[in-house]
């Protein structure tokens, strides 16, 4: 399974974006899929996750409430809108494939290349 990411850019703080991750396979849609990000200088951290069917989500403390992510299957692509952005908030976005259909304790099988996001103060 290939991953597309796309949505990242340059906003203000306080602004929003909505990012996206297009898979190649419909077998995407079997499986649980997480947000990731990488700060420069920093570990990559997670982000948010949503199971096969979008019916179990879970988020990071850091963004909980500010950010949400979603799915449709019928295109292959699952969203993660960001509102209030912070300058903290900058880092490089990545999209993660588990094989599971929900969330596992196990880093994704399938990463996509990465989508950078920028929050100005």
């Amino acid at each position: 399974v290939q991953l597309q990411a796309s949505g990242g850019g340059l906003v203000q703080a306080g602004g929003s974006l909505r990012l996206s991750c297009v898979a190649s396979r419909r077998t995407f849609n079997n499986n649980a899929v997480g947000w990731f990000r990488q700060a420069p200088g920093k570990e990559r951290e997670f982000v948010a996750s949503i199971s096969w069917n979008g019916g179990a989500t879970t988020y990071a403390d850091s963004v909980l409430g500010r950010f949400t992510i979603s799915r449709d299957n019928a295109k292959n692509t699952v969203y993660l809108q960001m509102n209030s952005l912070k300058p903290e908030d900058t880092a490089v976005y990545y999209c993660g494939s588990w094989l599971s259909s929900y969330r596992s304790s196990d880093s994704p099988r399938y990463w996509g290349q990465g989508t950078l996001v920028t929050v100005s103060s």
